[in-house]
């Protein structure tokens, strides 16, 4: 049944291992409900009884291990009361954001807290890839300390390192890339001011495929970037290539990838996010020139702990002032 209190609502879907402090700071200003661990029918179910006064939804990641994603479906069964969807994470793919435009309710990333902790990931995927660590990690492991290691391999210093996605996490890789005295170019929607650049130029999107000796991809997953590299991009790009991908897996298609690795167009790859998560290309496993982390660009507690935090300072100015702090860029123009 619906709450007595003249408070409103708001609904944890998931679990918060870091921020419980902040959570539970929230019920000064909102009447705290979770929902952990249970099915889809089950949420359906408590969207009738005891969910029908929730304001506002903070959803994790994993949520979607346990009822799916917030796809159409699930957004339609919402009570009328929620406004307000908050994502643990700055890729919100699993959120529908069309279904939740229709039903006037805004959605909330949290983009910031993440860049660091990807940059890093994507910095060490980098190097991996262009000194083909991965192989000496494996040989020295199985006591083959000569064997299969001792190939030659490349430095950074003087190659061009290409962006798809000048974002935060763009901007940060370009910034810790500067160290290792790479040149920086880029492509986005639309070129950055000078400042945010910071140097890096901004070319089109066949420039930087033909251009790059590092490609880095940095954007979010939607309609439009689904497999935006895949077979006919990789016949754009300069022979011996290094792909590393920390964005979503599913904007690269993998057997596109595991074919130019084949052929020798890549010359290694960096990954951190797979098509099919948790299942990965064969070919990927089987490579010993690619590096491969099962999605742990994010798992670092200081970032866990930012996510989580900001993903409720969201939430409370959703139920406080009706306004999200970082609403999705696809309904930064809707209409209170």
């Amino acid at each position: 049944m619906p709450s007595s209190s003249t408070k409103p609502s708001v609904l944890l879907v998931g679990s918060l291992p870091h921020a419980h402090k902040e959570w539970k700071a929230l019920s000064e200003h909102a009447d705290l409900k979770v929902f952990s661990d249970e099915s889809r029918e089950e949420f359906y179910k408590k969207c009738k009884t005891e969910f029908q006064d929730v304001k506002a939804i903070i959803r994790t990641f994993k949520s979607k291990f346990f009822m799916g994603i917030f796809d159409e479906e699930v957004i339609e069964h919402l009570p009328s009361s929620v406004k307000f969807i908050c994502h643990i994470g700055a890729g919100y793919e699993t959120v529908n954001v069309d279904a939740c435009t229709k039903r006037g309710i805004r959605v909330a990333n949290c983009p910031l807290a993440v860049d660091d902790a990807t940059a890093d990931t994507g910095i060490f995927l980098m190097l991996g890839a262009f000194r083909r660590f991965n192989q000496g990690l494996f040989s020295l492991r199985e006591r083959r300390w000569n064997h299969d290691c001792r190939q030659p391999s490349h430095d950074p210093e003087g190659k061009t390192l290409g962006i798809l996605g000048m974002g935060g996490i763009g901007r940060t890789v370009a910034k810790r890339a500067r160290a290792f005295d790479m040149n920086i170019i880029y492509y986005n929607r639309h070129p950055l001011n000078e400042k945010d650049a910071g140097g890096a130029k901004y070319v089109q999107f066949n420039e930087l495929l033909a251009q790059s000796d590092v490609l880095y991809l940095s954007l979010p997953l939607n309609k439009h970037t689904h497999h935006i590299i895949g077979k006919e991009e990789f016949k754009k790009m300069k022979r011996g290539i290094i792909i590393v991908n920390t964005a979503r897996g599913p904007v690269m298609d993998e057997e596109a990838l595991v074919d130019a690795l084949k052929e020798g167009v890549v010359y290694s790859a960096g990954l951190d996010v797979y098509e099919n998560e948790p299942q990965v290309h064969p070919g990927l496993i089987e490579n010993p020139d690619v590096i491969l982390l099962p999605h742990l660009g994010t798992n670092s507690l200081e970032t866990q702990h930012k996510m989580e935090t900001f993903s409720l300072e969201n939430l409370k100015s959703g139920v406080v002032n009706d306004k999200l702090i970082t609403p999705v860029p696809e309904q930064r123009d809707m209409q209170l």
